[in-house]
């Protein structure tokens, strides 16, 4: 049996067409002809020694007037606006077990969404891949996830919605894949494809030195450089799990193009981009959130209820089953 997924779900649309809008005037590749080694410095990918790689043109100040944009549209409160792309940041001194003291702060820039649970956070995000791909023509992508039991729920979801999105995007040539260190080789291949490569990667599998992954390998290189070379864009499952200083600097050595950050209880939000709250999830029906977080909130945000809100609330014993991952 196959399963159907509704692709024109408004909210999920929003959420997926926010991000678009964050690289607004970046160079679009139409073909996979039109790049070539003379043309690195174009467009949204490059070629490099190990391969080819993502490629972001917009200078600083682009990126803060579109996200401002984005954030101003999608009605986010004024102390939610960013002034400045918010980068990621962490103790080096902490991370080497030593008294902290010496802090890095990171290139890239940092998104976050909060989607409540049960809406479709992993749709959107598997979604905003290919949309990416289409759109500007990005290439390399690496999911992490905090556990191996997250690892193995996305890739069941990569697995389910292959054919919807292939469907949707005319069969766009995509591959995805499991990191596994006992087969290293799989990322020379990650580096070097010319199509779209999904990595998924548990934190805890390259967050330490002695990691296989951040190994010297006889080749004379490690085989995450074959990653840090592709410049991926970094989606983030749950980050607020991966908020300690060296953590943190595991996704740094990703050398990410920029991250993409999904959670429904984010610890840190670097510039929001996009929230769909248990106040507004009630609101759109869905009744997978629980009691106490629907509580917690709105302790915290006073706000007059709308009947639809009420009337979910009554119905919370009796919750609709939702079709989204």
């Amino acid at each position: 049996m196959k399963l159907q997924f509704d692709k024109n779900q408004e909210y999920q649309l929003k959420a997926i067409q926010s991000v678009i809008d964050l690289f607004d005037g970046q160079p679009v590749i139409y073909s996979d002809f039109e790049l070539s080694v003379d043309d690195k410095n174009n467009g949204s990918i490059q070629f490099n020694d190990a391969g080819v790689g993502n490629k972001l043109v917009l200078t600083q100040d682009e990126l803060l007037i579109n996200l401002n944009k984005v954030q101003i549209e999608n009605e986010l409160r004024d102390d939610e606006i960013s002034t400045a792309i918010e980068k990621l940041w962490y103790n080096e001194d902490t991370v080497k077990g030593k008294i902290p003291g010496k802090s890095i702060t990171t290139d890239f820039p940092n998104y976050s969404l909060e989607m409540e649970t049960g809406t479709g956070k992993t749709y959107v995000y598997l979604r905003s891949i290919y949309e990416l791909s289409k759109v500007y023509g990005f290439k390399k992508f690496v999911i992490v996830v905090p556990s191996v039991a997250i690892r193995e729920g996305v890739v069941k979801s990569l697995q389910i919605t292959f054919d919807h999105f292939q469907e949707i995007y005319e069969k766009q040539p995509t591959e995805f894949k499991v990191y596994d260190s006992f087969r290293i080789t799989e990322l020379d291949k990650f580096a070097k494809s010319n199509t779209v490569q999904i990595l998924v990667i548990n934190i805890d599998s390259f967050a330490k030195d002695a990691n296989v992954i951040n190994q010297l390998r006889e080749t004379g290189i490690k085989p995450i450089e074959y990653i840090q070379k592709s410049n991926p864009i970094v989606i983030i499952d749950e980050p607020q799990n991966m908020e300690t200083d060296i953590r943190k600097r595991a996704i740094s050595n990703l050398n990410p193009l920029f991250t993409l950050r999904f959670s429904a209880t984010h610890k840190n939000l670097y510039n929001l981009v996009y929230k769909l709250d248990p106040v507004k999830a009630y609101e759109l029906g869905f009744g997978k959130t629980n009691r106490s977080r629907f509580s917690s909130y709105k302790n915290e945000n006073p706000a007059p209820l709308s009947v639809s809100i009420v009337l979910e609330w009554l119905k919370i014993q009796f919750p609709p089953k939702s079709q989204f991952l």
